[in-house]
């Protein structure tokens, strides 16, 4: 995807060159109050608001399975005011069973029927997990494929200060001369790996014996390395070098190569290694590139958009533009490759390239190989129900908008 350059740099001269007004006078300081970061200025209209007899299947989940993820998520939304008063009253809640967890959230919450822009009430929802990669810190005879840092050279723009609409979009590039370029593709960084210089100079962090097994890190986005000694290296996403993510299991598909339903983690694994010599162009044909960072071993889980650890089985990555991260939802859905019921309270705590839309939603399974195959199979029909404080300041904001009756 071609990226012009000249509104970018537009866009950053303007903010650089905004002059500040004159200070007030000074007032009286105020008495001290907890401290508090004010909600988004952000209306989410593909959400819906209903009574609670409207969330299906709402009582079949043990939901208080899902409390120790909600306090992970409080322990960045009580930087927020509307969520402050539930995070402090959640944190003084021992051990809630089912029903107490219920009447928590029927009692503080109002539900909102995610929907499509084109007002459906279905999406889909696929599975991610954390994945175990054998490999070292240093490059050996066997590791030799390279996890990088961010590079010094990549740019990000964030244009949200200007373009509010623009809350969730970053655009990434490097710079030629004065002009902002369209950053090295994952051909390109795969290319300079190899020996082939075209500029990229990026910094492994590690080194992972298999292609095919780097590749999905990427597309989860954190993982686990396993050490010649034994011992575990966890790393997690860092940023990205700015291209579109584009499925390599769509392009086999299309090329008559895999039928839809082989078209998995392990359909995709099984292609390369009966074709190692076509294996390294199938891969180029998604361009988007991730870059790492290496995370603490004592976290409970890989650390998701919201900055808290993951719960397996517990846990969603959703589209921010859509869904407010952090907040619980209602998943209603099936288990992979069946009709058996999926319904469970859980938290948007993580996002992802390939997550777009109103009801759109990557299900977290945890680690190693079994969440690995539920979540390589996962391609379900679902629907979703957001819980939001009835505090929100932009809902309650929005003429008009009263819970749908029954």
């Amino acid at each position: 995807m071609l990226l012009r350059a000249s509104p970018w740099l537009f866009a950053l001269l303007l903010s650089a060159c905004a002059v500040r007004p004159p200070a007030p006078t000074p007032a009286p300081p105020p008495e001290p109050v907890p401290p508090a970061l004010p909600a988004p200025v952000q209306v989410y209209p593909t959400l819906k608001p209903v009574e609670w007899s409207s969330v299906a299947f709402w009582q079949d989940d043990t939901a208080s399975e899902a409390w120790p993820a909600f306090l992970q998520s409080c322990a960045t939304l009580v930087k927020r005011s509307a969520w402050q008063a539930i995070c402090a009253e959640a944190a003084t809640m021992a051990a809630p069973d089912d029903d107490a967890v219920r009447a928590f959230f029927e009692q503080r919450f109002q539900p909102w029927q995610a929907t499509q822009e084109d007002g459906s009430a279905e999406g889909l929802v696929t599975g991610y997990y954390e994945p175990l990669l054998k490999g070292d810190r240093v490059r050996t005879e066997r590791a030799r494929h390279p996890l990088y840092a961010v590079p010094d050279d990549l740019v990000t723009v964030d244009l949200a200060s200007l373009y509010p609409e623009l809350k969730n979009l970053r655009l990434r590039g490097r710079l030629a001369g004065n002009k902002l370029v369209p950053y090295p593709s994952r051909k390109e960084i795969e290319a300079a790996a190899n020996g082939n210089g075209n500029g990229f100079k990026g910094q492994p962090i590690a080194w992972a014996e298999d292609p095919v097994d780097l590749f999905f890190l990427q597309i989860q986005g954190s993982g686990r390395i396993e050490l010649p000694d034994g011992s575990h290296m966890r790393v997690g996403y860092a940023d990205q070098n700015g291209h579109p993510y584009q499925s390599i299991g769509k392009l086999l598909v299309e090329r008559g190569e895999l039928k839809l339903e082989q078209a998995s983690m392990q359909g995709i694994k099984d292609w390369g290694a009966k074709n190692p010599d076509r294996l390294p162009d199938l891969l180029a044909a998604n361009p988007s590139y991730v870059f790492f960072r290496e995370l603490p071993n004592g976290l409970t889980g890989p650390l998701g958009a919201l900055g808290v650890p993951l719960t397996g089985g517990r846990s969603i990555a959703v589209d921010p533009r859509f869904i407010p991260l952090g907040a619980p939802v209602f998943l209603a859905t099936t288990q992979p490759n069946s009709s058996e019921p999926l319904n469970r309270l859980v938290m948007a705590q993580d996002t992802g390239g390939a997550i777009r839309g109103g009801v759109r939603a990557d299900y977290f399974w945890g680690f190693g190989n079994e969440a690995g195959e539920l979540a390589g199979r996962m391609k379900q029909r679902g629907r979703m129900w957001v819980l939001l404080p009835r505090t929100w300041p932009e809902m309650a904001a929005t003429p008009g908008r009263q819970p749908a009756k029954n």
